[in-house]
């Protein structure tokens, strides 16, 4: 009682006492000193705490409890604590110490809890999702760990799950007024003003009951006054300010443009989110249903997206400078964006910071999270200490916090813009003082706070504030301070001019110059079951076209490594008797196929040439032949199965159907006959890569899908792909596989980490393997491990080697109709188990994940001396012509792209006129395809070396033709884009923002 009344000189003294009466006691001597340590660290004695703690550790009488209790608050100590020292090296004993306390105590969910709150600091999201899931098995009914959830969502740009999570959290805690807080900035966020005020008040009379209940319990005014009175005027003139603009907004109309996430009455209504709540799932795995379609969402761990890259994952697709009728006419999220008010998609960098600086709000937050020994000290009294250590001792946080708010509000200009971090962002002006007024009150509340089981926003929300203002680009010797996204192009130029003409530019990346090159990542370090290895698929199933046009359904797309979109083809009435190998023959019966030669095996085998074990390297060999050709041998081989198995009605009713390939041609004239291997393996035949790209050969299988939705379309304003302005076969147009049993594609990521899409023709069945993306890097040691390249060899996972290293991997089967939809970045095999046909092509989500994952690959692709197919410079700067970009994330990524080949354009024109090589105009035709170097294989932009001499023109790339001649003589250097061009081009990509305040109901 004393500890939590503030009298710590007096608990001392008692629980001396109690060490020294030998008289029996409900507390052991170790539980004594338990709690004296924790006197300590509530007194900001942090090192005599951990060494209290720490002395208890050693002794060999400790009890599991004991040493559970133990482990998590020096845990959560060295997360907090930067006295403790380096960051990097607290984080890692704050995980390490988290864990062990896990395994002393597995069903706590406060440790789980806080070890997610620990990933989420070092932006580890995939674990901090697994370990705020976890705590949920363990403690569901905890508001602060839906309250955390919701956070972490909305951080990752996920609002749909980040309400659900919030709403979790009011709905066990009406009175949770950081999760009120918290909703209504994400309503805020996404301009839905009137849901907005509705949480602001909530917030506001959580607010006011805490004080007049303090009060009426006793506790010290003083300690409530400050505080409480601070945040509700912060939050009072929020509510001000959103009456006024409600006052002025017209009255909704059916016109109104529609709300991106539901209202708080509607959202208090609807089913917990599957994606958050795991014991439902558990319990109902095979009767799960949500609104629209009867669709069954069948969930595993927690997507990995974004993961830890430089740069986040923004779901949110960019403006489209030219808006298409056709596009346009379905109700796609992606292409119908909302940023119709001051309050969406420009500030949503702003609402983020001030997620941040709000305390993120995560909870009541503890920075000392006793748990178990609540016996003995009442709920709160270690809150108290917890949130002074977490804003006296956490000092850059503070400073940050408080330089923020000063720089919020010496930018307030008339129109309500602030600039913050560089990029300017639409915010109210009262924002920046309700973040002053919550930081101020916030801090000082955390003396006072009745929360026990709770965390506070420590140097893992200082990270992330930090990561967010501070302009990564600034940090870089060679970009700052001569070079940045915010300098135009004579800027550029003047800046170029003072770079050492001597030294050629032939190191050209992307990324910043010093920024450390692209690797395989880790795989993430959190112990999977084997339930979590075993993962069910993601999946979906459509009933009309409202359905497959519904936003949920991209959403639900891009959140997931791999979903399954079962009976597509049915709910938009696609044709696919089209694509079938009869009428491909009809059509185009002399059209080439490439022919893959493999060994006939089960998908969970892949046996050496001497079948005696098990490898990963794929045996495949390559040839060609004609539909017409490949058709017969795919109806040979099913006539020869048939007689095989007896005429089985099993095997008959699996692969019947309209586009049956037994019908398509007669068995005689068979070129392709089934062979076997010298050891009695049975080969076969892949027909693989059939370009459908000819309009004029395909008009009617193209024609027809164009019935899909806009995201999943070959050609559309909000695919990347559309404006790279020339053909990448297979990428974006059409590409058909027509299969035998046993038909496979191995292991692999899309070309530069692009999305793609699969449609089943049928008649048969395909099975499907896929990792997320998170875990390529585990993959992809393992191949080497077996001495097969990842980029360049033919490979097909030993699924027991996948579960050793810890890496899940979901399965499935793609039956006729069905869409796979493959996110950024996912690795993934397949194998056909009947006789089918599959179409397939690539796409690009506008977003800053699917963007930054591209580049990434692109630059790796260059260590590798891989082909990138995707000439992402050329792309970048068609970007820029085409669309407009609201995103602040993305707009960042393309810009840097964008002024890092600028610059090295000045720099190698520089270069080439201080040889005396002239530089000529060659420009480019329509439709001309991008330009690679005819040596190394890397994309060549807009300035071309050319050996005068040669014959056939081949572009080198500088490097390259420095190697042919340093002097450059015999050189012809031409250019595609004048520079103005170029410039004008470059000093035109802005960020995109929209005027007023629009209405959202």
């Amino acid at each position: 009682m004393l500890k939590v009344n503030g009298d710590f000189r007096s608990a001392l003294k008692h629980f001396q006492l109690a060490l020294a009466d030998s008289s029996p006691s409900t507390f052991s001597d170790l539980q004594v000193k338990f709690q004296i340590a924790h006197l300590y660290e509530v007194q900001n004695k942090h090192k005599a705490a951990k060494e209290s703690y720490e002395f208890i550790l050693n002794d060999k009488n400790i009890s599991l409890d004991l040493k559970a209790d133990i482990y998590r608050q020096l845990g959560w100590m060295y997360h907090c604590v930067e006295c403790l020292g380096e960051k990097k090296e607290r984080e890692s004993k704050a995980l390490r110490f988290l864990q062990k306390s896990i395994e002393a105590e597995p069903k706590c969910g406060q440790s789980l809890y806080l070890l997610g709150r620990c990933y989420a600091g070092v932006n580890k999201v995939h674990d901090a999702f697994l370990a705020y899931r976890n705590s949920v098995e363990k403690s569901e009914g905890n508001a602060d760990t839906w309250c955390s959830i919701g956070v972490l969502y909305q951080q990752q740009n996920q609002p749909t799950d980040a309400l659900q999570a919030y709403i979790c959290a009011v709905q066990l805690d009406k009175d949770h007024k950081s999760a009120w807080t918290n909703l209504g900035i994400l309503y805020e966020s996404c301009g839905q003003l009137r849901d907005a005020y509705a949480c602001y008040l909530n917030a506001v009379k959580q607010i006011s009951n805490q004080k007049i209940n303090s009060v009426n319990e006793g506790s010290k005014p003083i300690l409530f006054t400050s505080s409480t009175n601070g945040l509700t005027k912060g939050i009072l003139q929020r509510v001000k300010f959103l009456e006024t603009q409600l006052s002025q907004a017209p009255l909704p109309s059916i016109t109104s443009k529609r709300r991106q996430l539901c209202s708080i009455e509607e959202a208090w209504n609807l089913p917990i989110s599957l994606e958050i709540n795991s014991r439902q799932q558990q319990q109902n795995l095979q009767m799960q249903h949500r609104q629209y379609g009867k669709h069954s969402f069948v969930q595993g761990p927690p997507p990995p997206y974004p993961h830890n890259h430089g740069s986040q994952t923004n779901p949110t697709p960019a403006k489209r400078a030219k808006d298409d009728n056709t596009e346009m006419s379905t109700i796609n999220r992606s292409e119908k964006l909302e940023i119709n008010t001051q309050f969406s998609q420009q500030n949503k960098k702003i609402f983020s910071v001030q997620q941040d600086k709000l305390g993120l709000q995560l909870t009541a937050s503890n920075c000392h999270p006793l748990n178990k020994m609540s016996s003995s000290v009442t709920p709160g009294s270690d809150v108290s200490s917890e949130r002074i250590n977490t804003y006296s001792s956490d000092a850059s946080s503070t400073n940050i916090i408080k330089e923020e708010s000063t720089d919020l509000e010496q930018h307030v200009s008339s129109n309500n813009q602030v600039s913050l971090g560089r990029s300017i962002i639409a915010c109210s002006q009262n924002s920046s003082e309700l973040i002053e007024d919550f930081n101020q009150s916030y801090s000082d509340n955390s003396k006072n706070s009745v929360k026990h089981e709770s965390s506070t926003q420590s140097n893992d929300d200082s990270y992330i504030i930090e990561q967010k203002t501070k302009n990564e680009y600034d940090l870089d010797p060679d970009i700052s301070p001569k070079f940045n996204i915010h300098m135009e192009s004579k800027q550029l130029w003047s800046a170029v001019q003072l770079l050492p003409v001597h030294e050629p530019p032939i190191n050209f990346t992307v990324f910043l110059r010093n920024s450390p090159p692209p690797t395989p990542p880790d795989c993430p370090p959190q112990k999977l079951s084997r339930e979590q290895l075993l993962p069910p698929t993601p999946s979906v199933h459509l009933e009309n076209k409202k359905n497959a046009f519904s936003p949920q359904l991209q959403e639900f797309c891009l959140k997931h490594p791999i979903a399954v979109v079962r009976g597509l083809a049915g709910a938009l009435k696609l044709d696919l008797g089209l694509f079938s190998t009869k009428t491909l023959v009809e059509a185009n019966p002399d059209h080439s196929v490439e022919v893959r030669t493999q060994v006939n095996q089960s998908p969970d085998e892949n046996w050496d040439i001497s079948q005696a074990k098990r490898v990963w390297a794929c045996i495949s060999h390559r040839s060609h032949t004609t539909i017409a050709k490949y058709a017969q041998y795919q109806a040979s081989s099913f006539q020869d199965s048939l007689k095989d198995e007896g005429d089985k009605g099993s095997v008959g009713s699996q692969v019947m159907s309209d586009s049956d390939s037994k019908d398509s041609v007669s068995n005689s004239n068979i070129n392709l006959k089934r062979k076997k291997t010298k050891n009695g393996s049975k080969m076969l035949r892949f027909g693989t890569n059939v370009d459908l790209s000819d309009e004029r050969k395909w008009k009617p299988q193209l024609s027809e899908l164009q019935k899909l939705p806009a995201f999943a379309r070959v050609i559309s304003a909000a695919n990347m792909l559309s404006h790279v302005g020339h053909v990448i076969l297979g990428m974006n147009t059409v590409q058909l596989y027509m299969k035998v049993p046993g038909s496979r594609t191995p292991g692999h990521q899309e070309n530069n980490n692009f999305c793609s899409i699969n449609i089943n023709i049928g008649p048969g069945d395909c099975e499907w393997f896929a990792v997320p993306d998170s875990y390529w890097g585990g993959i992809h040691n393992l191949c080497e491990k077996n001495n097969i390249s990842y980029l360049h060899g033919s490979w097909w996972p030993v699924l027991e080697d996948l579960y050793k290293e810890n890496i899940p991997v979901y399965r499935f089967i793609q039956k006729p109709g069905d869409l796979v939809w493959v996110n950024a970045g996912c690795v993934h095999w397949v194998q056909s188990v009947g006789w089918c046909n599959n179409i397939a092509w690539n796409v690009g989500p506008l977003t800053a994940r699917q963007y930054s994952l591209a580049i990434e690959r692109y630059e790796w692709n260059k260590l590798q001396s891989f082909k990138s197919i995707v000439p992402m410079v050329h792309l970048s700067w068609n970007l820029a012509r085409n669309i407009k970009v609201s995103d602040v994330k993305l707009f960042e990524l393309i810009k840097m792209c964008l002024c890092q080949s600028l610059k090295n354009v000045f720099h190698i024109q520089e270069f080439v006129k201080s040889k005396g090589v002239e530089i000529r105009f060659n420009g480019r035709g329509k439709n001309e395809a991008s330009h690679y170097c005819g040596q190394c294989e890397v994309e060549v932009f807009n300035v071309l070396f050319i050996r005068e001499q040669e014959k056939r023109h081949v572009v080198h790339c500088l490097p390259c033709v420095l190697k042919l001649s340093p002097s450059l003589q015999g050189i012809v250097c031409l250019e595609e884009y004048r520079l103005s061009e170029l410039e004008h081009v470059y000093d035109s990509f802005t960020l995109y923002r929209t005027q007023g305040l629009g209405q959202t109901h």
